[in-house]
């Protein structure tokens, strides 16, 4: 299998603990999972599932885990180094706490074109402010300025700028309203197909997951029960208990989200 088709992303056995000996919890348990190059991955749970913890350990924000975590068929070092970085970048849940309160956008999307040596920042700036949706314009702003929709648009806009091959969305919209929501999952599927991006996004919404991802895995104390397709999980076909609990106790919000979410989509 060549590179450009073949696997990005792989966790073996990823098992993270707070604390230690007798008083340890046990966050993420023995969980493995892999992502092929180009394709949108969803993990998704109740609140304290572990899902974030496995995005936090992916992109070295907590080194202290145990297990292997592979980037392109290597196995990634607990201290991240700038290749990595360079190839993966993370969108957070709160696009303003994620801004610096006191940069202008110019700096915000200019920092990361310094620390990986890119050429041509004005140039750059400008064409990833319209890729993203806004206008050149926006690079004079501070982020109280923007609204929210506005916010998480710039916070992407940082992460592609250098160009990486996978980005970890951590809740991307579950700040917005439905209908900036459908936006911004416009913009991640756009994105996406322009160029070449690979997604690993925790979410507890199932209208939002199932609407970006292929596939998505069912986390539940700390471990992944069940994957499955996204069409599979709207259609309802799952074999784990768990995962067809969470699914039916979703029957009585998900299809009025899934619906107004779909409408916006429409309207865009």
């Amino acid at each position: 299998m060549s590179e450009a088709s073949g696997k990005i992303l792989e966790a073996h056995r990823l098992t993270v603990a707070f604390g230690r000996g007798t008083m340890a919890t046990v966050a993420v348990d023995n969980v493995s999972f892999t992502l092929s190059r180009g394709e949108a991955f969803g993990l998704i749970g109740e609140s304290g599932c572990g899902k974030s913890t496995v995005l936090r350990a992916l992109a070295g924000l907590n080194s202290g885990y145990a297990g292997a975590l592979l980037f392109a068929n290597k196995e990634l070092p607990h201290r991240r180094d700038k290749f990595f970085f360079r190839r993966v970048q993370m969108v957070f849940q709160d696009p303003f706490a994620s801004l610096h309160p006191r940069k202008m956008v110019q700096s915000v999307l200019a920092e990361p074109l310094q620390i990986h040596g890119f050429d041509r920042h004005q140039e750059r700036i400008d064409d990833v402010l319209k890729a993203v949706g806004l206008g050149p314009s926006f690079r004079y702003r501070y982020p109280h300025e923007l609204s929210g929709g506005q916010r998480q648009r710039v916070a992407i806009a940082r992460a592609i700028i250098i160009e990486p091959q996978l980005l970890l969305l951590d809740e991307p919209t579950s700040a917005l309203d439905v209908s900036v929501q459908a936006e911004i999952l416009n913009l991640l599927k756009t994105l996406r197909r322009q160029r070449n991006l690979t997604y690993l996004m925790v979410s507890h919404d199932l209208a939002v997951v199932t609407h970006l991802c292929d596939r998505i895995a069912v986390m539940s104390e700390g471990r992944i029960v069940e994957e499955m397709t996204a069409p599979d999980a709207r259609a309802g076909r799952a074999n784990h208990a768990y995962t067809r609990a969470l699914l039916e106790a979703s029957v009585g919000y998900r299809p009025l989200a899934a619906s107004a979410l779909s409408e916006a989509v429409e309207a865009i």
